[in-house]
């Protein structure tokens, strides 16, 4: 069995799986960009200092910043 990890404990480079959300209160805006279970994503920066975190979502291979705190939210497996 995988552990999951949240994505805000990835590091620059990794890649993993979005499994589910810690929480139910994740606004709607999330799954719009991708955040969806089964998707898979690439970690492509982190900010210093507690700055936001940029994620390639590679089915659409777009790139999302978000906030450290929001990334804390989803959790995934590395694969």
């Amino acid at each position: 069995m995988q552990n999951k990890v949240s994505l805000d404990k990835l590091d620059k480079g990794d890649e993993a799986v979005i499994d589910s959300f810690i929480n139910d209160s994740l606004p709607a805006k999330f799954y719009e960009l991708g955040f969806a279970p089964g998707s898979a994503i690439t970690i492509k920066h982190k900010a210093p200092f507690n700055g936001p975190i940029c994620i390639n979502i590679k089915h659409d291979d777009s790139l999302i910043a978000i906030r450290k705190s929001e990334a804390a939210l989803i959790l995934a497996t590395k694969i």
